[in-house]
């Protein structure tokens, strides 16, 4: 299974000493969504990633923003399009923009001129727990987060969604007035709410999302769920998933090194192999390499 050809469809790359990562910088504590950042808080780049990933067969990888400072977003591009010729990952960018600041078509503008970006990621996940939220308030329901979002296919753009449950119906109808986007839900939609009713309003929320051609979602950060999770916890989780958006629209990621918080690299993609060891070799081959190639444009030959 390790042989299988791997596209990452999330990781993050950072050099502390070059942009600031607000997350990333003490005093660290363990009220953050993430739980204490402090053992992922150094620098991260692509030889260390590698390492991480050593024994898989890597083909390629899409990095997603890493939260750094705002004001920093083309500085993050630039760097990453640097990493990029130097090493060869990443082979797409996936860049942070404030859909809600009303100038941000400049920024969208910028992002897009680069070769490698393919997208933009704006965090929205909130969740009425402080200990839960990334944002002070829902901002998916203003008319400038809509306006900045209608925005996105002018410029050839897809959306990386990372957001929770509660948010998805509401994000489904924007969705669904412009098709031209192509939306990636992050991490399985995050359904960090686990009694009855947290994950029927998952289950809900991905299928109203599912219902839209131009949605897929991404397979990983279940230690966001579970943080000392098992294999049999998030194993309907990730079945749930694909019967939803079948084979054809799943990507599996790493989310290093984030995802390291909860486990090792191999602990996993060991995992995620394991759940869907029964399925064929082609349903395996789109979920690990394929689809991510298609739906980020990578141009590889899988």
């Amino acid at each position: 299974m390790r042989d299988l050809p791997f596209v990452d469809a999330h990781i993050h790359l950072w050099d502390l000493a070059t942009l600031s990562y607000p997350w990333l910088t003490g005093p660290f504590d363990d009220t953050s969504p993430n739980g204490s950042v402090e053992t992922i808080a150094r620098t991260y780049l692509p030889a260390d990633y590698r390492a991480d990933a050593a024994g898989w067969n890597l083909v390629g990888a899409v990095h997603v923003d890493a939260g750094a400072l705002p004001e920093h977003a083309l500085a993050e591009t630039e760097w990453l399009e640097g990493l990029s010729r130097d090493s060869g990952i990443p082979n797409a960018i996936v860049a942070f923009a404030p859909l809600d600041d009303p100038d941000v078509e400049r920024l969208l503008a910028a992002h897009a001129a680069h070769p490698h970006v393919r997208g933009i990621r704006h965090i929205v996940n909130w969740h009425a727990d402080p200990r839960r939220t990334y944002t002070p308030r829902d901002v998916t329901g203003d008319a400038a987060w809509e306006a900045g979002f209608a925005l996105l296919g002018r410029y050839g753009l897809s959306f990386d969604l990372q957001c929770y449950p509660s948010q998805m119906a509401g994000l489904a109808t924007l969705f669904a007035r412009h098709p031209e986007t192509q939306v990636v839900i992050n991490h399985a939609g995050m359904p960090v709410d686990t009694d009855a009713a947290g994950v029927a309003l998952w289950l809900s929320g991905m299928r109203a999302l599912a219902a839209l051609p131009n949605v897929v979602t991404k397979l990983s950060g279940f230690g966001f769920v579970h943080r000392a999770w098992t294999l049999d916890q998030i194993r309907p989780y990730l079945l749930h998933a694909i019967d939803i958006f079948g084979t054809r629209r799943c990507l599996f990621a790493s989310d290093f090194p984030t995802d390291r918080l909860f486990g090792s690299f191999g602990r996993h993609l060991d995992a995620y192999h394991a759940i869907v060891a029964d399925f064929s070799d082609a349903e395996r081959r789109d979920l690990f390499g394929r689809n991510a190639n298609r739906i980020y444009r990578l141009g590889l030959d899988l």
